[in-house]
């Protein structure tokens, strides 16, 4: 399970906006290049990891503050089947 957790970070923390908007639209999340880029800024380098819940809430309000809690809560969703 470690192994599997360190995978998703892993990959979450290097995602670049072009793999967030691919994502995203494979999942009907709404966000724009301008706002993935955004978002890709807070995460990159910053070694998040999305199943410590207190990491991941102050991540989605850092989201919500770019783009809008509706998305953020829809991110939330797409981590929520990383880490369920």
């Amino acid at each position: 399970m470690i192994l599997f957790q360190k995978i998703v970070n892993q990959k979450l923390n290097s995602l670049d906006a072009d793999g967030l908007l691919q994502l995203a639209k494979q999942n009907s999340l709404a966000i724009d290049r301008t706002q993935a880029q955004q978002i890709v800024r807070i995460i990159r380098g910053k070694n998040i990891n999305i199943f410590d819940d207190a990491e991941r809430i102050r991540l989605l309000k850092k989201i919500a503050a770019i783009t809008s809690p509706a998305t953020a809560q829809q991110v939330n969703q797409l981590f929520q089947q990383f880490i369920g």
